[in-house]
């Protein structure tokens, strides 16, 4: 590992008037924001940004095959980027899930949730540039999406065993899902497998008190959302004695949080027979009657009190064809994947977190429930609520806002670096037009 911090003599002068974003705290350099590169390097070094009359700005990685040419990791000039920052790093980012959440037993308990498992890494918002690690009990999912900290990601990994055994955590298995299409940005080829020993990739976690199997190797990016576990918990009151549509369900959490709130039935569906797999196995797991529908049967209201019921369907073709049969729900959760994963596909994804919004508000009981929410931070917070906002007038339904909720704390937001807030969460009694 001696060779992973490749200090070279280059610096990165930026043209006058640009650098309007690292300037306000955030970390990118785009490729249009430099005026000249001088000295020698290599991709993945780290280089001295300076402004264009000279003043050091900061110590970065550069990449010449990506528009963020240099993602920053240190603003001082006495603060070079070595193994010391890095063990700084990942010890402070430690520190503050212990901090904001409160640790002990090796649980985490905050705000009536307990949970064994945070994101412990969340790149630039804990200033390690591109690289994300979850801990799912006692075992590690990295992500790692930019050259210079894939250079070092073992490092972290090792960095982040040694602070976590401080607290009495031993990890017993590591694996990596860097496999988005978007390292090939990066000139870095799509990766996915265990770093060190092989261990069982279904991983136990408990989160809410709800038991879940976390698939790492196989689910959806790191394989569990922890970004929602507020959010989960925070559906549990609507949900008393209701009956509960569960869009989007992946691994089932939405509707087992229902469960334990309290619902007479839950109906939770996805796309992915893999996806409902898995959550009916984390129904049976929490000790609820799961039950799949084929077809077009759907649960009945009485004879299937106190079942999860799963359903492998395109919601966009569902939803329709619940409100055609008049089904109607107590409560309807609508978690979508990311519709848009970039500026140009925004108004496709309006046009389908509108859709989805129409048809799930018209699917509610008059003083029923809607919690509906967004995890693109290219459909930003005014954009989200002014769609709502218009699928409600289409839909003929006015809206009660409950409460509007943001990714957990362990994905803290960094002011000046948009990607870091991307989940908006809103929950709405929804009234029929008086």
């Amino acid at each position: 590992m001696s060779n992973i911090f490749s200090i070279s003599d280059a610096k990165v002068i930026l043209k006058k008037g640009e650098g309007r974003t690292i300037k306000a705290g955030g970390l990118w350099v785009f490729d249009n924001e430099i005026a000249r590169i001088t000295g020698e390097y290599e991709n993945g070094d780290i280089v001295e940004v300076h402004d264009f009359d000279d003043f050091f700005l900061g110590y970065g990685f550069i990449n010449n095959v990506s528009k963020i040419r240099v993602r920053l990791m240190s603003r001082k000039k006495d603060n070079k980027v070595d193994e010391s920052l890095i063990r700084t790093r990942v010890a402070n980012a430690w520190k503050y899930r212990k901090d904001i959440y409160g640790f002990e037993d090796g649980l985490f308990r905050y705000e009536g949730v307990t949970s064994d498992s945070c994101r412990l890494i969340f790149g630039e918002a804990d200033f390690l540039p591109g690289i994300t690690i979850d801990k799912f009990n006692d075992c590690l999912v990295i992500e790692s999406l930019a050259l210079g900290t894939d250079k070092m990601k073992e490092l972290i990994i090792d960095i982040c065993k040694e602070v976590l055994q401080k607290d009495g955590i031993t990890i017993r298995g590591v694996y990596e899902r860097s496999d988005a299409k978007v390292r090939e940005l990066e000139g870095l080829e799509r990766v996915k497998g265990f770093i060190g020993a092989e261990f069982d990739t279904n991983v136990p976690i408990i989160e809410n008190d709800v038991k879940y199997i976390v698939d790492v190797k196989d689910g959806q990016k790191t394989g569990f959302f922890l970004d929602q576990k507020l959010n989960r918990m925070s559906i549990r009151p609507i949900c008393r004695n209701a009956k509960v549509l569960d869009c989007f369900t992946h691994t089932g959490s939405f509707g087992l949080n229902a469960m334990a709130g309290g619902a007479k039935s839950v109906l939770s569906v996805d796309a992915s027979d893999l996806a409902i797999d898995q959550a009916m196995e984390n129904a049976r797991l929490n000790g609820f009657t799961a039950k799949k529908f084929e077809d077009g049967s759907l649960p009945d209201e009485d004879a299937d009190k106190n079942v999860v019921g799963y359903k492998c369907a395109d919601i966009f073709e569902l939803l329709p064809a619940l409100e055609a049969s008049k089904e109607s729900y107590d409560v309807v959760i609508l978690d979508p994947p990311a519709f848009t994963k970039s500026r140009a596909s925004i108004k496709k994804a309006v046009t389908g977190y509108r859709e989805i919004n129409i048809r799930g508000m018209r699917l509610v009981r008059n003083g029923g429930y809607l919690a509906t929410c967004s995890c693109s931070h290219f459909m930003d917070e005014d954009l989200f609520l002014k769609t709502i906002k218009e699928a409600a007038k289409d839909a003929h339904k006015r809206l009660r806002q409950i409460e509007f909720r943001q990714q957990g704390p362990d994905h803290p937001i960094l002011w000046a670096n948009d990607t870091s807030y991307y989940l908006k969460f809103v929950i709405f009694q929804v009234v029929d037009e008086i």
